[in-house]
C-alpha cells in the first residue's frame, strides 16, 4: 500500500486501518517521510522509539558495516564521512549544470525525462539559490576552509560519480586519505550486495552514521535521518553545506586569498556545522531534529554529553538507552529479535520518580 505524501493520523485511521483489519498484514511502500511533519508528542515519540531502535538492518547488512567502521578506525582515530551524492541521477533530477558542455546536457536531459513532472529547469537560478549539489572539489574546499587538513582520512558514501575520477581528482587532491566501501571491502565481502543499490545505500548509511563528523552534499531523505538520528544518540556533528551563500564564494573564487576565502566560508557556514543549539526545538523537519524525543539534561549530567549513561528530563523520567540499533531503510524485511541489541531482553527502562505528576 503507497501511503499519501504527509498523511496525517486521521488520514492513517481512514485509509491505512480499515485495509490493515481486512488484511491483518500490511507492507507500506516509501513510508515514513510521507507521515505527517506536525504530530503529537506521544506519537513523535513512538515514531523515534521505531526508526532508532526497533527497526534494524539485516544481520549480513550491520556486519560488513562495522567491519568498514573498525578498518576506518584502524587507519586513523578519527574520520569524517561524506555523502557525496554526484550521481548523475542526482545531478539530472536537480536540473543543475556544471560546466560539461553539450555531453553534460545531453546525459543528463535524458536521465530527467523519467520524471514526467518535473517542469523545464533553470540551471544558473537553481545554482544561485542553492538548490544543487557542490561539486566533488567544492566539497573538498569547503572542508578545507572549515580546517580539516590533507591527513584527514574521509569515507565517501556515493554511487557512481558522474564524472568519474577526473571529477574526483581535486578532491583526491585535496584530501589524499579517500576510501569507499569498495576499496575497503574484500570482493567476497561486498558480491552479495551489489546488485541491489538499497542494500548498498544501507552499508554507506551504517558507516556515515558510525563517523566523526558527518558532511551532506544535498538535503535528501538519508541526510536528514542521518542528521536526526546523530542527534538523538547524544549529538555527533552533521556539517550542512550552505550552498546558496556558498555559490557566490565559489564563483569569486579566483578573485580573493584562500585567507579571505576560508573566513568569508566559516561565517556563512556558521549555523550549518553542526553545532548542538544551532537549530531551536520544533523548528525543521522532524527526521533532521527529532526534539521531542531528546531528553533534557541536568546540571548532573551535563558533564557527560553524548554518553549512554542514564538522562534525565525535565518531567523526571529516567532512560536508560542501550547501544543504538540501525534502523531499516532497504526494500527489504529484517530478521532479528526484538532484543537482539539489549542483551538483558528488557528493553528499555523507564523509572517514574515521586516528582512526577503520574506517580
Amino acid at each position: 500500500m503507497r501511503i499519501p505524501r504527509k498523511c496525517t493520523p486521521q488520514c492513517y485511521l481512514k485509509r491505512v486501518l480499515p485495509a490493515l483489519l481486512k488484511k491483518h498484514a500490511l507492507r507500506l511502500t516509501k513510508y515514513d517521510y510521507r507521515l505527517s511533519n506536525k504530530l503529537d508528542t506521544d506519537l513523535q515519540k513512538l515514531r523515534c522509539r521505531v526508526n532508532y531502535h526497533a527497526l534494524r538492518f539485516t544481520d549480513p547488512i550491520q556486519e560488513l558495516g562495522k567491519r568498514l567502521i573498525q578498518r576506518m578506525r584502524e587507519k586513523s582515530r578519527y574520520f569524517i564521512a561524506l555523502h557525496l551524492r554526484f550521481e548523475s541521477d542526482m545531478l539530472a533530477f536537480s536540473g543543475c549544470y556544471y560546466g560539461g558542455g553539450e555531453k553534460e546536457r545531453r546525459d543528463l536531459g535524458a536521465i530527467r525525462k523519467r520524471w514526467k513532472t518535473l517542469h523545464t529547469s533553470n540551471p544558473e537560478k537553481g545554482r544561485r539559490q542553492g538548490r544543487c549539489p557542490l561539486t566533488p572539489e567544492e566539497v573538498g574546499l569547503l572542508l578545507r576552509a572549515l580546517g580539516y587538513g590533507s591527513d584527514v582520512h574521509i569515507y565517501a558514501a556515493s554511487g557512481e560519480i558522474y564524472g568519474g575520477e577526473e571529477t574526483l581528482a581535486p578532491l583526491k587532491a585535496l584530501f589524499p586519505n579517500y576510501h569507499t566501501k569498495e576499496s575497503l571491502s574484500r570482493k567476497d565481502e561486498l558480491t552479495p550486495f551489489l546488485a541491489h543499490s538499497s542494500r548498498m545505500a544501507a552499508i554507506d548509511f551504517i558507516v556515515c552514521d558510525g563517523s566523526d563528523a558527518f558532511v551532506t552534499n544535498n538535503n535528501g531523505n538519508m541526510a536528514k535521518i542521518l542528521a536526526g538520528r546523530r542527534r538523538y544518540f547524544g549529538h555527533r556533528r552533521t556539517i550542512r553545506p550552505n550552498a546558496k551563500q556558498l555559490y557566490h564564494l565559489f564563483t569569486n573564487r579566483g578573485n580573493m586569498s584562500w585567507d579571505k576565502f576560508s573566513s568569508q566560508v566559516r561565517k556563512v557556514q556558521k549555523g550549518f556545522i553542526g553545532d548542538p543549539m544551532e537549530v531551536k526545538p520544533g523548528r525543521g523537519e522532524f527526521h533532521a531534529y527529532p526534539a521531542a524525543c531528546i531528553c533534557e539534561k541536568t546540571d548532573e549530567n551535563k558533564s557527560n554529553p553524548g554518553s549512554n549513561q542514564e538522562i534525565v528530563n525535565r518531567t523526571g523520567i529516567r532512560k536508560a538507552i542501550g547501544e543504538p540499533a540501525y534502523p531499516v531503510y532497504t526494500d527489504e524485511e529484517a530478521d532479528g529479535s526484538d532484543t537482539e541489541d539489549d542483551p538483558t531482553g528488557t528493553g528499555e527502562e523507564v523509572v517514574i520518580t515521586e516528582d512526577d505528576p503520574a506517580a
